[in-house]
């Protein structure tokens, strides 16, 4: 099977804002939007995305087939990732193969990558992809409606 990235389409608006409004998904995530099913909130913000050039944002296709999206985006200084992937394909490697992909083409270093504590998914794929943890850090988590411990990880090379 094989993992490509491409920039996202309007197309594809439909099914990620699908997964986004997964409720396993927001609980994992926990750092969502303070209203997932807001598909207004949603399009403003993707084009908002698509439309600053210093976002690195994609589509992540397995053979062909959208089934996840990447980023790396700056916030506060820092150069940070993201990744979000179909629940239906959960464990099957994608986001780890998106990350890898998204970091050789990114040149910035270093880059941040942050976790709820209890995604324990998530940290794998950080951490395969060569991210060390360096720090913790809370906020108010929608996803999981309280305060959640979050890891940050980090990237040098």
């Amino acid at each position: 099977m094989t993992t490509t990235l491409r920039p996202v389409r309007d197309e594809d608006h439909d099914a990620l804002f699908a997964w986004q409004c997964d409720p396993a998904g927001i609980r994992m995530a926990a750092f969502t939007r303070e209203d997932p099913s807001d598909r207004a909130a949603f399009d403003a913000h993707q084009h908002r995305v698509r439309t600053d050039p210093a976002i690195r944002h994609r589509a992540v296709e397995r053979d062909g087939v959208l089934v996840g999206t990447v980023a790396a985006f700056t916030m506060e200084g820092d150069r940070e990732v993201t990744y979000w992937v179909d629940p239906a394909h959960w464990g099957e490697g994608i986001a780890t193969d998106a990350l890898r992909l998204l970091v050789a083409e990114e040149p910035e270093r270093p880059l941040f990558g942050r976790t709820a504590v209890h995604n324990t998914g998530s940290r794998r794929v950080l951490e395969k992809c060569g991210f060390v943890v360096v720090g913790e850090d809370s906020g108010w988590a929608h996803g999981v409606g309280a305060q959640t411990a979050e890891l940050v990880l980090r990237l040098d090379a």
